[in-house]
């Protein structure tokens, strides 16, 4: 499974990055706005940090404009994936970019006939929203579910499902579990997947039976090439 980290804050991005975890990014105007920063220059910051795909949404609704925007979008850099909405304008834009080869992500899936829809139209990813399903009183595990079963009947689909809207670690181990390629994370969730309490307390153990030797790694390094010398 591939991890994209969901966020348009560079210094996040680029600590998370050094880890050599994180496969690609998502942002959506709502990020951005956060950020206080022009939209175009921070998309192009971050395919400089990442060089897989880099989802950049427009905020246009009808196809030409969409198509104007994804224009821009698409010049920033290669690695820039389209990101529009499961609606019919979002889609046709879909389907125009991808007959031009560039990688497009629909975005705001909350149902199967929705994904499927998306890989008509064939789409790089589609991206089902797990948490804000959740929040209204369904599973949004089930519709992962439920789209990664449905792509595997079908060999012309090559659509990879795209988790978003993550709260939490349980829904990274889900997704994986039911097959999903991709989860795209809070910088805060990828780092609660370090997290156990067994492990910290190993770690600990560990240091403090260390310390009681008395002893150096690199102390004992140099001594033995000084002694080579």
């Amino acid at each position: 499974m591939k991890f994209f980290v969901d966020t348009a804050d560079l210094a996040e991005i680029r600590d998370l990055a050094d880890s050599g975890l994180v496969d690609g990014v998502t942002t959506n105007p709502s990020l951005i706005a956060k950020s206080g920063r022009n939209m175009l220059d921070v998309i192009a910051e971050i395919c400089d940090v990442v060089p897989g795909p880099v989802s950049a949404e427009v905020t246009a609704t009808e196809h030409a404009d969409m198509m104007a925007e994804a224009e821009v979008l698409a010049a920033i850099a290669p690695n820039v994936a389209i990101k529009v909405p499961l609606t019919p304008d979002g889609l046709k834009t879909c389907k125009a970019l991808r007959d031009r080869d560039i990688m497009v992500n629909v975005t705001l899936c909350f149902s199967s006939a929705q994904a499927v829809l998306a890989a008509k139209a064939d789409a790089s990813f589609i991206s089902p929203f797990v948490g804000r399903l959740d929040d209204i009183g369904l599973r949004g595990l089930d519709l992962i579910e439920d789209i990664v079963e449905i792509f595997s009947q079908h060999d012309a689909f090559e659509t990879e499902v795209l988790v978003a809207s993550i709260r939490g670690p349980a829904h990274v181990v889900e997704s994986a579990m039911a097959g999903a390629h991709v989860a795209t994370l809070p910088p805060g969730v990828l780092r609660q997947l370090y997290q156990h309490p067994l492990t910290d307390k190993g770690l600990a153990a560990f240091l403090k039976d260390w310390k009681a030797t008395g002893q150096s790694i690199l102390e004992q390094a140099n001594e033995r090439k000084n002694a080579a010398e």
